[in-house]
């Protein structure tokens, strides 16, 4: 397959998780990431982050609004603004982490969420 459709391949199963399940873009994108192009834990995060930098899922959040579920800007504004200062203290910490680590970690949190999801009601 070539790189380019492997690349079109994770943007649009990265979107289509995200618009249908409201998951975050790198929970799809780094795994296939690391499969399908050989990066490493910190590579696949970062370009994660690379992607997400453009306000890409606006459009997906407008058509759950325009649908007629009650979205409130004014609070997804002020979790945005502390999501980047989040976003930056957090890189500052997974950068300097081994890779391996980071990479355990990243999996750890996976597993919580995907149990904790799978068995609430």
């Amino acid at each position: 397959m070539s790189l380019f459709l492997v690349l079109v391949l994770i943007g649009l199963l990265a979107g289509m998780f995200s618009g249908f399940m409201g998951v975050g873009g790198g929970v799809v994108m780094i795994p296939l990431m690391i499969l399908l192009l050989g990066y490493d834990q910190h590579q696949a995060q970062g370009m994660s982050l690379a992607v997400l930098a453009v306000p890409v899922t606006f459009i997906a959040a407008y058509n759950y609004h325009s649908a007629g579920h009650q979205l409130d800007w004014k609070y997804a504004l002020v979790i945005a603004v502390f999501f980047v200062v989040g976003g930056y203290f957090g890189s500052k910490l997974a950068v300097i982490l081994n890779q391996n680590v980071l990479k355990k970690i990243f999996a750890l949190v996976l597993v919580v969420a995907a149990v904790k999801l799978f068995f609430s009601k």
